[in-house]
């Protein structure tokens, strides 16, 4: 069955044969059909391309045209509003800035601005008489704007009045009352009512008005971006400069030699340094901390050497100041200058900070050295003073005798400086720092003052020893000392000096005082004792009991005591002891020892002497009567002013 089917597939396959290979015939013609179409469409759009290409290039051409016509119009009507900013700007600056100065400053701003923008191309050529024409503008405005700078510098560095000036210091604090020192209050620096105030804030003065300070920035700028630096500066060093020295001088600063401050009288000087320490303040926390803010403001941002025009416009002002301070450091040493070289090296001290920030930069060096090395020649003359006042009391040979025994001047004068000088306590502790010893500076200010008091004492030592009368001697050094003691506890030197200085001389008050009863007494108390020289001073009730004594004797003892006792009362009533406590103690004292005694003898003997028509004419004084009498020692009575 398989044979028979045979032919009848190939057949089959011949025919599938056949028909693929039409198929094949048919899909290459049409293949070969459409690339003569494709090759035909092809030379077509060559044709057309070619054909379109001019009318591509005569369209680029038309907008490259129209863009350059664009950048023509847009650089013609940029120059001429160059032009239109230009007329402008020439009559505003033909009008000159007199009346609307920020106009005209915008004015020459346009006029620089269309320099730059012609300036900017060299294809402008017809532009070279515009330019001309702009600079010569500028040429002009540069003159005009130094003319205003000239008139607002004049018009507005005037000086400032005293007055102002006063007022913009802090006021100092309030005096204590009277009641406040009654309960023995103390107050710091209460002489000088300008300590205190360097730690107050002051108002500054206005120097020129705020509302001008930007005018003259602006016109500075000007001035120095148009080359005109030099007249900018000397405009400003000398207007501003003029100010601050009249400023100063309506204030009351002179100019003083060392010899001008030499010849003074001590009041006129005293008083002139008052005044100095208040200008010093007023000059560099008011003037000079002013002058240095304005020229910051004033050429803040512009290429110029304020520092320079600075320093110049306040160096004669400063040197001045400086110099009458220099001339007292200079001046002869003496005792009362001390406390015034306090204040003025207080004041340079508390100012010192102030002056490096005013006085900074290298061009100010000079003033800041000057200001420094005052304060360093107040302090070495301020301790150049300590020793010679030591040196001074100690050799005080004046013949001034107090006849009463009552304090020495120069011991109430050594005692009022001492005092004084712990008002300064703050102020020694930072000049002896100054000198660096390297002991701690209370101890310092103790050793100086334990120096001054033993000074002191050795002189009163001396002068003691002009009395003729020892007991006198004992009355004057007890009263001296004893007031050393009393201002010293009074004082803050107490915690200086220390509790063991007090108890240590409140002993030698008590010797003298000792001594003074061993001298004074000793002879009319021995008169008393019955044994004569052997008992001497005794006042025992054995003495006045001993057998075999003569009413002749007695009567001569008593004679001897009344004579004792009145030249006594006679001299002692006029001697002083000034503080009633010491005054009361010792009177205590004197009559423990002699009222017993006479008490005893009065009581022992007094029969002896009594009988007969006259009583009273031996003894004359009962002891209540004596009691009383030694109430009348001491008080400074004038001769014929002693009760009997």
């Amino acid at each position: 069955m398989g044979v028979a089917n045979l032919p009848q597939t190939m057949e089959a396959l011949a025919r599938r044969a056949s028909t693929l290979r039409d198929s094949l015939q048919r899909s290459q013609g049409n293949t070969e059909t459409m690339v003569d179409i494709l090759g035909s469409f092809d030379h077509r759009l060559s044709a057309l391309e070619a054909a379109m290409r001019p009318t591509q290039v005569k369209t680029h051409a038309i907008r490259m045209a129209h863009e350059n016509i664009d950048k023509t119009i847009k650089a013609a009507d940029a120059i001429l509003s160059q032009f239109d900013l230009a007329r402008r700007a020439e009559a505003t600056i033909l009008r000159g800035p007199h009346e609307d100065l920020e106009g005209y400053l915008e004015a020459v701003d346009l006029l620089k601005g269309i320099v730059r923008f012609f300036s900017s191309s060299k294809n402008f050529k017809s532009s070279e008489g515009l330019l001309n024409h702009v600079n010569n503008l500028l040429s002009k405005s540069a003159l005009k704007i130094e003319e205003e700078f000239k008139q607002l510098m004049s018009t507005y560095s005037k000086p400032i009045e005293p007055d102002r000036l006063f007022d913009c210091l802090p006021k100092p604090p309030r005096a204590p009352t009277a009641d406040h020192e009654a309960d023995g209050g103390h107050s710091t620096h209460s002489e000088n009512p300008s300590k205190g105030l360097e730690t107050a804030i002051c108002r500054t003065p206005t120097l020129i008005p705020p509302r001008i300070l930007p005018l003259l920035h602006d016109i500075a700028q000007q001035l120095v971006q148009a080359g005109n630096q030099q007249s900018c500066y000397r405009i400003y060093r000398d207007s501003r400069g003029s100010a601050l020295e009249v400023s100063l001088r309506k204030l009351g600063v002179e100019k003083l030699s060392k010899d001008d401050v030499q010849r003074m009288q001590w009041e006129a000087l005293e008083a002139k340094i008052g005044n100095w320490t208040q200008f010093m303040r007023i000059a560099v926390k008011l003037l000079l901390a002013g002058e240095r803010r304005i020229c910051d403001q004033v050429f803040d941002g512009i290429n110029f050497n304020k520092d320079q025009c600075f320093a110049e416009l306040t160096g004669s002002s400063v040197m001045t100041l400086l110099s009458f301070g220099d001339a007292v450091a200079k001046s002869k040493r003496s005792p009362e200058k001390l406390f015034v070289l306090l204040d003025m090296y207080e004041v340079m001290h508390e100012l010192q900070s102030e002056v490096e920030v005013i006085f900074e930069g290298r061009f100010c060096s000079e003033m800041r050295e000057a200001a420094l090395g005052l304060a360093r020649r107040l302090a070495l003359t301020a301790q150049e003073t300590f020793a010679d006042f030591e040196e001074a009391v100690e050799k005080d040979s004046s013949k001034t005798i107090v006849q009463d025994g009552t304090v020495h001047p120069l011991t109430s004068y050594v005692i009022n400086y001492v005092k004084f000088l712990f008002d300064y306590q703050s102020t020694l502790k930072i000049l002896f720092q100054e000198f660096e010893t390297g002991s701690d500076t209370e101890s310092q200010l103790a050793v100086v003052t334990m120096k001054i008091m033993q000074a002191l004492q050795n002189n009163l030592d001396g002068k003691s020893k002009q009395y003729k009368d020892p007991a006198l001697t004992y009355i004057f050094l007890m009263n001296n000392i004893h007031y050393m003691v009393r201002s010293v506890r009074r004082s803050e030197a107490k915690d200086i000096l220390g509790d063991d200085w007090i108890q240590r001389h409140r002993r030698v008050v008590q010797q003298n005082a000792n001594q003074y009863k061993r001298v004074a007494w000793a002879k009319i108390l021995q008169t008393l004792s019955v044994q004569g020289a052997g008992s001497a001073g005794s006042s025992a009730p054995a003495d006045l009991s001993s057998s075999g004594v003569s009413r002749a004797m007695i009567k001569e003892r008593v004679k001897s005591f009344n004579t004792q006792f009145e030249e006594l009362h006679s001299k002692q009533s006029q001697w002083t002891i000034p503080d009633q406590e010491l005054r009361e103690s010792l009177r205590l004292a004197v009559a423990e020892v002699l009222l017993p005694a006479y008490r005893s003898f009065v009581k022992r003997f007094g029969n002896l002497v009594e009988h007969g028509k006259n009583p009273n004419k031996y003894i004359r004084y009962s002891p209540e009567h004596v009691d009383q009498l030694l109430g009348e020692f001491f008080e400074g009575q004038q001769f014929g002013e002693q009760k009997r």
